[in-house]
């Protein structure tokens, strides 16, 4: 795994998708309770953002691996105590501190994809980050980003329950969205159907990712790698060693662009189709196919 995901990180962020100078006043101001899958999910958002003339604001309270569980704990130790550095864990600030910082339109909630499938995971720390929110930002829309089901050749699946695990990708994702939809239901909120689209492509046979069974896997040379084609997920790659390393659970290029093409789309209630921005890795074919599965995907929920 790729050593940049596999490091604890808290990230607390501005991102501006416009010049400050010309910022207007319908700024659309995000806020994103959650970890890598959330910033991969949002990596091309400002610039989709900008490319659609929509001004955005993005703020981050982000650990690697979070669940539901630990932002929540976190959060509860600086309600007790506002001193106790277990509670500022997002660089040297609580998760107070920034909702209070200023006015944010929209707040995401989520949980980590280990225990995505299993329910009774998300309680009762998802209705409990809900009620901190609504508190602090009592206007906010709080959303659920729905994240996705690992690469079909992953070794590990999400729990399902107690010491229970997925079997397959297609298990998982029906686990995970099983239990993201009773959660969003329960608290009344809307999700950002992002594990849809990403399972969209992966169960298509047209676009469905393959594994490649000529790689020799035994004596890999550098820099050859298999064939990922249609992967969503970052795969195969050559780590500073030079020796093959496997990350099926996080996304890769085209995996963070079609996050970000379905947030954009549920976020501004408008298609990304017309957009011409594409990251360089994705190609022309795959960039159409990406944009329309967005589209699809959230235009159910519009």
């Amino acid at each position: 795994m790729s050593a940049i995901f596999t490091l604890l990180f808290a990230t607390i962020c501005f991102s501006e998708s416009f010049d400050s100078k010309t910022a207007k006043v319908d700024t659309l101001r995000l806020f994103l309770i959650g970890n890598s899958f959330s910033q991969n999910a949002t990596r091309y958002l400002p610039q989709l953002a900008t490319e659609g003339g929509h001004p955005l604001k993005i703020g981050r309270a982000e650990l690697g691996g979070c669940s539901l569980q630990r932002h929540w704990e976190i959060a509860e130790a600086a309600e007790k105590n506002p001193d106790d550095p277990k509670g500022k864990a997002y660089g040297g600030k609580s998760l107070r501190q920034l909702l209070s910082a200023g006015t944010w339109d929209v707040v995401t909630i989520q949980q980590n994809s280990m225990n995505s499938g299993d329910v009774t995971t998300y309680s009762p720390y998802a209705k409990k980050l809900f009620d901190l929110i609504r508190s602090i930002q009592p206007k906010a829309k709080i959303v659920m980003h729905q994240t996705w089901a690992y690469r079909s050749d992953a070794k590990q699946f999400t729990q399902t329950a107690d010491k229970q695990f997925a079997t397959s990708a297609k298990e998982m994702w029906e686990k995970s969205r099983s239990a993201y939809h009773t959660v969003s239901k329960d608290l009344g909120i809307p999700l950002i159907p992002v594990g849809d689209a990403f399972w969209k492509i992966n169960s298509d046979p047209a676009t469905t990712y393959k594994p490649d069974v000529n790689f020799d896997f035994k004596e890999p040379q550098s820099p050859n790698l298999p064939d990922q084609t249609y992967s969503l997920h970052a795969g195969y790659r050559y780590d500073n060693s030079q020796k093959l390393a496997f990350d099926a659970n996080h996304a890769n290029e085209a995996g963070c662009f079609l996050g970000g093409l379905v947030w954009y789309s549920f976020l501004f209630k408008e298609s990304p189709v017309k957009l011409k921005f594409r990251p360089e890795k994705v190609s022309e074919e795959f960039d159409v196919i990406l944009k329309k599965t967005a589209q699809e995907v959230t235009s159910k929920k519009r």
